[in-house]
């Protein structure tokens, strides 16, 4: 598995499986971030939802489903997506650092997820969701 840096950065893939991303951390940064490159865009997400969203999937203790949005869109209640951006969450709001680009929290983190091996991850052409191991 790669380590995820910089020079070593996980190469995933969203859960259909129809387009690849990498993410590594970038730890110096202020707050430390997930880096997701995306093709020529670059989002950035609060590093500290690796930990954190694997404690909520825990909470639930079922199958959530994904819901990814782009920022400028509403996220379905009760999915991934929802909770990354949720005043209720452990950083009070948005996960996403880069305004304009804070969503599809739903789509990028799940994967990682999986490849670190803390969550099942659903793999359909639409409608995904995610479970705590």
């Amino acid at each position: 598995m790669a380590q995820g840096t910089k020079d070593d950065p996980w190469v995933l893939k969203t859960a259909p499986g129809t387009s690849e991303y990498t993410m590594y951390r970038d730890e110096s940064a202020d707050p430390p971030a997930l880096v997701c490159q995306v093709g020529s865009t670059k989002l950035l997400y609060q590093l500290r939802a690796i930990d954190d969203l694997r404690a909520w999937l825990a909470e639930q203790g079922d199958w959530v489903p994904l819901g990814a949005a782009d920022e400028q869109k509403p996220a379905a209640k009760g999915t991934v997506e929802a909770w990354g951006r949720d005043e209720g969450n452990p950083v009070g709001g948005w996960y996403g650092l880069r305004k304009g680009y804070r969503g599809r929290f739903g789509m990028y983190l799940p994967p990682l997820l999986e490849e670190l091996g803390y969550v099942e991850l659903t793999h359909d052409a639409r409608n995904n969701s995610v479970k705590a191991i």
